[in-house]
C-alpha cells in the first residue's frame, strides 16, 4: 500500500466510499466503489489516485510513481523557462578613465543580454557635489555606450547629496536588432578569413 502524500491520496488512503473513475487510457468508467477501483487498478499493476476530492470525488488509475515523476519534471521545465530578473549596480565615479568605463560598460552589457537591470550609481565627493555636471556627464557618456541595447527607466537624480542614481533595463526590440547585427557582422568576419586562407 502507497502512502498518501500531502498532493493525493493513493488506494487505501482515499477516504470516500465511491469515486467517479477513470480507467488507465483515460476513459471515463463512472461512479464506482472504492474498493473495487482500488481492485481494478492492482490488477494492472496500478495505482487508484484521487485526482479530485470535491465537488464530487474523481478518481484516476495510473502508475503514481510515473505521475510524480512527470509532474516534477513538468515544474522544473516550467521554473527554468521563468526567466528570473536581477537588479544588478554598476558603480562609476566622475573623473573615471576611459578604459574603466568601457570595461565597466561591457560588464553592464553582459547583464542587459542576460536580461538583468542595472543601477548606475555615480558617488560624488568632496567638492564633486557642487559639480553634478560632470556626474550628469559621466553617465551619459556611460548609456551612450549601451543605448543600442538599453532604455533608461529613471532619469539620473541626486540621492542622498552624494549619489547621481539612473536605472537601466534591457529593450528587446534593441537586443533582437543588435544580436542580428552582431550575427551578420561575425558572418562576414568567417567569410574574409575564409578568403584569405
Amino acid at each position: 500500500m502507497k502512502k498518501p502524500s500531502a498532493e493525493h491520496y493513493v488506494n487505501e488512503a482515499i477516504p470516500f466510499k465511491q469515486v467517479f473513475l477513470i480507467g488507465a487510457n483515460g476513459e471515463k468508467i463512472g461512479v464506482t466503489y472504492t474498493n473495487d477501483a482500488i481492485e481494478q487498478a492492482k490488477n494492472l499493476k496500478m495505482d487508484l489516485v484521487l485526482i479530485q476530492a470535491e465537488p464530487k470525488p474523481i478518481a484516476r488509475i495510473l502508475d503514481y510513481g510515473k505521475f510524480k515523476y512527470d509532474r516534477k519534471k513538468k515544474q522544473k521545465e516550467v521554473k527554468e523557462k521563468q526567466a528570473t530578473v536581477q537588479n544588478r549596480e554598476v558603480r562609476l565615479t566622475p573623473m573615471i578613465g576611459e578604459n574603466d568605463l568601457l570595461t565597466k560598460s561591457r560588464k553592464a552589457r553582459e547583464f542587459l543580454l542576460k536580461g538583468d537591470r542595472i543601477k548606475v550609481s555615480l558617488k560624488l565627493r568632496g567638492r564633486e557635489i557642487g559639480r553634478q555636471d560632470l556626474g550628469l556627464a559621466t553617465l551619459d557618456k556611460f548609456f551612450k555606450t549601451l543605448e543600442d541595447i538599453a532604455e533608461i527607466t529613471k532619469e539620473a537624480k541626486l540621492v542622498n547629496d552624494r549619489f547621481l542614481d539612473m536605472n537601466l533595463q534591457p529593450n528587446k526590440q534593441k537586443i533582437a536588432r543588435y544580436l542580428k547585427e552582431k550575427e551578420l557582422s561575425d558572418k562576414s568576419k568567417e567569410n574574409v578569413t575564409k578568403e584569405g586562407e
